[in-house]
């Protein structure tokens, strides 16, 4: 990789974990919003009369999966081309960052980009099931956020730059 290619894909890396660390501060906002209890079948069903609710889950779901897309389609692809890695598939590097110490657990990725899913294109067709959805998001809005400060740490200490974004808590 020339010296003009690498200095390109660190900015970019550096831009990306710049957009992750925004967008995970408004993961976390929305997430302490709205799970001030665990969410019950009850508590989906307010949502047609309660549209503060239904904006504040809208806006956890489309945080939660903006995030997890952002760290699992880019910013792991950035890094590993910085660290010139060979980039592949989305399982191919997955498995890398794993490998790298960067992500706790393939499954457990694998599991929460399924959980993404379910939450937007099985929007409360059964109350109880979206729920109990909701609810494994909130847990695993840890995991998005773990994989981002390690990611972050990772390349800090890698990757000479004049500013680095913080760590999310």
């Amino acid at each position: 990789m020339t010296t003009d290619i690498l200095k390109i894909e660190s900015i970019r890396l550096l831009a990306l974990l710049k957009i992750v660390y925004r967008e995970g501060v408004l993961l976390l906002k929305t997430d302490a919003r709205l799970f001030i209890a665990e969410l019950d079948a009850a508590w989906v069903e307010r949502l047609e009369n309660d549209d503060d609710l239904a904006e504040r889950l809208d806006a956890f779901v489309s945080r939660f999966g903006r995030m997890q897309d952002t760290v699992g389609d880019k910013l792991i692809p950035a890094l590993l081309k910085v660290m010139a890695e060979k980039t592949g598939s989305a399982l191919d590097n997955l498995n890398r960052a794993e490998k790298l110490g960067l992500l706790p657990s393939v499954e457990q990725w694998l599991e929460t980009r399924n959980l993404r899913n379910r939450l937007i294109h099985e929007y409360m067709f059964d109350t109880e099931e979206f729920a109990q959805a909701l609810n494994k998001a909130h847990a695993a809005v840890s995991l998005l956020v773990a994989t981002y400060n390690s990611i972050n740490h990772y390349a800090r200490s890698r990757v000479s730059a004049d500013e680095w974004p913080a760590l999310l808590p």
